[in-house]
């Protein structure tokens, strides 16, 4: 079977960690499948070569640069020293790290005397924790008797669009991605960097987040995989979150609708981007535990697998506002709401959910950290004629399933559920699938009402298609 694999970065998160995830890899490797690895930065490193790089725009301390290189050598040298034995594959390891943290402090001091961090410097750094793990994961798999070759994302094939933070792969990746790693397949394991790939002009560019599972539906795509997996610390993706429910279960399979609408109501396994070329290309993907591989976990697929429950899963979303805008002058108005939600994506605010309830008023669902600047731009560009107000101590909980359509009784079932535990219910929307009902509610009651939507739709039971 030919595999992309992905590891995020609490499975690559030290060198122990990444010796299990080599060794992990060869059993596949050994057993005649093709693997395709991608590696993501070591635990945490990402968001501190960001910290960094604004602290050096911002104050200039090349003292603190100097002090995050230190740091993170100690860090990635000692993840070499536990993931690799041989002592030559180790020093080539090293040297070539070496050589990369060395550019790295160059580009940071240099950003300390501009005071600018720019959109292609951003990414630029921020891609250093993808290209000094990946080259440990190879030599990792190389001391263990398996050849194994080391890409960028770029060097792999991924052309993207100049949007920096953000880019897409252009369609001519594909073809390359296929006829620079299908020929080593055979014979090696090829670690690619997630996360990242380059610009037509060469120039390094990120995929936002979740942008390693990215990279391996990028991949999976690219070499024509027969699935791709992504492992991760969970063992799969679950009923709802296990924290609040410990009965809840692993969904045996979910279909790609299911899981994006999961994903874009709370659920944090999977980003619906991160699924868009498997999707598209009907390969199925697999999330699956690194510390449990013998699991199967869930497999993401085309068909709608019905759930005799109806619904599969219960998700939610917290730190989020919602906000409210009434008035007289919206009715009869053409082009009103168009005329909002083109303020909010000018300020680059996304909408998270809304719900209209007449004609005169509107609500919908941003994020805590958009809230402020959300109402300072609605009430800038409205003017007093409307009223605009806002509500942070909320949280939405919300039903998720193929199931759902078409059959009648689910929103009954839904608010019985919730009355019956004395749970108000803020506001109310239904994706148009049909595969969703979302409540706002009481930030307070959120885990009281994932709890009893769980119980009422009999998620801790056995079924044979979850």
């Amino acid at each position: 079977m030919k595999i992309v694999m992905k590891f995020g970065g609490t499975s690559v998160g030290d060198g122990k960690k990444i010796r299990h995830v080599a060794e992990l890899a060869k059993s596949y490797f050994d057993k005649g499948d093709q693997v395709v690895l991608v590696a993501s930065a070591l635990a945490g490193v990402t968001d501190e070569l960001l910290e960094i790089a604004c602290v050096g725009c911002e104050h200039g301390k090349v003292t603190a640069v100097t002090e995050f290189i230190a740091s993170l050598k100690t860090k990635h040298f000692a993840a070499v020293n536990d993931a690799i034995d041989d002592k030559e594959i180790k020093a080539g390891v090293i040297e070539f790290l070496t050589s990369r943290i060395d550019e790295l402090e160059k580009a940071l001091i240099g950003i300390c005397y501009l005071g600018e961090l720019t959109a292609r410097s951003r990414d630029n750094i921020s891609s250093y924790g993808e290209r000094l793990a990946a080259p440990i994961v190879s030599g990792s798999i190389s001391s263990l008797g398996v050849s194994s070759k080391y890409y960028t994302g770029g060097e792999a094939g991924i052309i993207t669009t100049d949007v920096f933070g953000g880019a897409k792969p252009l369609q001519k990746s594909y073809d390359s991605i296929n006829s620079r790693l299908t020929p080593g397949l055979e014979n090696s394991i090829q670690v690619v960097t997630g996360f990242i790939g380059e610009n037509e002009e060469g120039n390094i560019t990120t995929l936002g987040r979740s942008g390693s599972d990215y990279t391996a539906s990028i991949l999976g795509v690219g070499i024509k995989a027969d699935e791709i997996w992504l492992w991760k610390e969970v063992d799969g993706i679950m009923t709802t979150n296990p924290k609040i429910v410990p009965s809840a279960r692993t969904i045996q399979y979910i279909s790609y609708q299911e899981a994006m609408e999961l994903s874009s109501l709370g659920a944090e396994v999977l980003h619906p981007r991160a699924i868009e070329p498997s999707m598209k290309h009907h390969i199925p993907v697999r999330v699956k535990s690194t510390f449990k591989p013998d699991f199967d976990g869930t497999l993401v697929i085309s068909e709608n697998k019905k759930s005799k429950n109806v619904v599969k899963a219960v998700s939610m979303i917290k730190k989020i506002s919602l906000i409210n805008i009434s008035g007289a002058e919206m009715v009869g108005y053409i082009g009103k709401v168009a005329g909002i939600f083109s303020i909010l994506a000018e300020n680059n605010v996304g909408v998270r959910l809304i719900s209209q309830g007449s004609e005169s008023s509107i609500s919908f669902i941003v994020n805590e950290t958009d809230r402020a600047k959300t109402v300072k731009y609605l009430k800038a560009a409205l003017g007093d004629s409307y009223n605009i107000d806002f509500r942070s101590d909320i949280a939405v909980v919300a039903v998720v399933g193929a199931g759902m359509a078409g059959t009648p009784g689910v929103a009954r079932r839904v608010f019985t559920a919730l009355g019956n535990e004395n749970i108000n219910i803020i506001m109310i929307s239904q994706g148009s699938s049909e595969y969703n009902i979302s409540c706002v509610v009481c930030s307070n009651d959120v885990n009281k009402a994932v709890s009893a939507l769980h119980f009422e739709f009999e998620l801790d039971k056995p079924d044979g298609n979850n």
